[in-house]
């Protein structure tokens, strides 16, 4: 089944809003950069994806998450590529993903998977298990409060239609109808919009060795900064 994940990114500038006081803009900014590079890599260790598509203004350079960008490699259907869908408007992660789904279906995706740029502890294996459930249908990962969406699978990918923000887990389980399956993934359930998301990253960070490395790097020079 060729399943191609959607990774709706804001520019990096704007990101982050909510984290406020606990770190400056130019922290929030790199941050920002940061989460989406470990997302990226991790992504692209998962055996079950055919390709990434990352739904952003920002524009690909030598400096940040997307140095490795490129057109999908040759070398099987489920080696994972990145490659660039350009949103110009930026009307929110709902818009952003439904601009990606069209352009997976455009590439001949039989199903999406969706999945945030600041979810930067994702496991690989995690997500492997999760696409090996082949089933149509829709199925809803929460976030760890109960009450968002940190990631859908849709297949076929015109499935549902996005609606993210508050209160997203129901609003999606209602769209989804009663064929909605629920999966919890510890590694997918932490996204990072509050202080008290960052203080539970770092925690889940400390707790589990290797990965995110670029997120790891970042909160220590934050933490060194904060305690200078």
């Amino acid at each position: 089944m060729r399943t191609l994940a959607v990774l709706p990114v804001k520019s990096f500038g704007s990101a982050k809003q909510r984290l406020g006081g606990a770190v400056g803009a130019d922290e929030r900014r790199a941050l920002a950069r940061a989460m989406v590079g470990d997302v990226l890599e991790a992504l692209g260790r998962v055996e079950g994806l055919s390709g990434i598509l990352v739904v952003t203004a920002e524009g690909f350079d030598t400096q940040g998450p997307f140095e490795h960008a490129h057109e999908p490699r040759e070398s099987g259907p489920e080696t994972a590529g990145f490659q660039r869908v350009h949103d110009p408007v930026e009307a929110g992660q709902s818009a952003a993903a439904l601009l990606g789904i069209r352009a997976a279906v455009a590439r001949g995706a039989e199903r999406v998977l969706l999945v945030p740029g600041d979810c930067p502890a994702l496991d690989p294996a995690e997500v492997d298990g999760l696409l090996a459930d082949r089933r149509p249908g829709v199925v809803i990962v929460p976030d760890r409060h109960g009450t968002g969406t940190n990631a859908l699978v849709l297949a076929p990918p015109t499935a549902l239609e996005p609606a993210f923000g508050p209160g997203s887990f129901a609003r999606h389980s209602a769209l989804a109808g009663a064929g909605a399956r629920v999966a919890q993934l510890p590694s997918l359930g932490l996204d990072v919009d509050t202080p008290g998301d960052l203080a539970a990253l770092r925690a889940a960070l400390a707790a589990r060795p290797g990965g995110a490395a670029r997120t790891r790097a970042l909160l220590d020079g934050i933490a060194a900064a904060h305690a200078a």
